[in-house]
């Protein structure tokens, strides 16, 4: 009798499935060196593909002013604010934006993105994406109107010019009173903080039970200049955005 042991053949491993990834796509230049270390915590596992609506723009020597020039918003339109790769910032109109960023999120389609968030609160136009394309002003705005119920609000906005079409697209879904200030995320470093926690004790002492960073460029060390000056309960746009695109993701995993 043959008692030798059969051995079965070994199976070649497989591969580990890749991490799925989300699109972040600026309205200014990429990478976003300022978002990745508030993002990846809420993202674990998650590959993220940066691209940015301006990447391909010269914003050095002479190029530059004609640039902006070609950027800038239309006499009496809000504008867009973004942060260039350099950290600077730059003043946008959505006429000039929007094909800018149908072209991003394109590439990070092709990137391999199962979903693309736009990193920007403002109101844009259909954008045409494959796959799930997720627009950060309704989810933020969404999210905060299922929070803060009829309470008064306070929104911080980058820029003046901003103030008027940010109160008034809030106060079209709060039924609370909304209220607007102005602090620049993408200002000089050293005073940045102190002008946010400035805007922030404005809308506290004009009444305001909540307050809303409400730009992709406030991050959590702002959050919290906010909270400390007002002591009230602040929300913060990119961290909304941020988590809703992650259950997407997984959601398409």
């Amino acid at each position: 009798m043959d008692t030798t042991e059969t051995v079965p053949p070994e199976h070649p491993a497989r591969a580990p499935a890749p991490a799925p990834a989300l699109g972040l796509v600026t309205i200014g230049q990429a990478p976003r060196a300022d978002l990745r270390p508030d993002a990846e915590p809420l993202l674990p596992g998650v590959r993220l593909v940066e691209h940015g609506a301006l990447d391909a723009e010269r914003f050095d020597g002479d190029a530059e002013a004609a640039t902006r020039r070609l950027l800038a918003p239309e006499d009496g339109e809000a504008p867009l604010v973004s942060r260039l790769r350099d950290g600077r910032s730059v003043l946008l109109g959505h006429g000039a934006i929007v094909p800018r960023i149908t072209d991003a999120v394109a590439r990070a389609e092709r990137d391999g993105a199962a979903a693309t968030l736009l990193l920007c609160t403002g109101r844009f136009p259909a954008v045409r994406a494959r796959q799930p394309l997720l627009f950060a002003e309704p989810l933020v705005q969404q999210a905060v109107a299922a929070t803060v119920g009829t309470d008064p609000v306070g929104i911080v906005c980058p820029h003046p010019d901003q103030a008027e079409d940010v109160s008034q697209r809030w106060a079209e879904l709060l039924p609370g009173r909304v209220q607007a200030a102005t602090a620049d995320p993408y200002g000089p470093a050293e005073r940045v903080l102190d002008d946010i926690a400035a805007a922030a004790r404005t809308l506290v002492d004009r009444g305001s039970s909540w307050l809303v960073l409400d730009c992709i460029g406030y991050t959590e060390q702002m959050r919290t200049a906010a909270l400390r000056a007002a002591a009230r309960p602040v929300l913060l746009a990119r961290a909304i955005a941020v988590r809703m695109a992650a259950e997407v993701v997984a959601a398409s995993a």
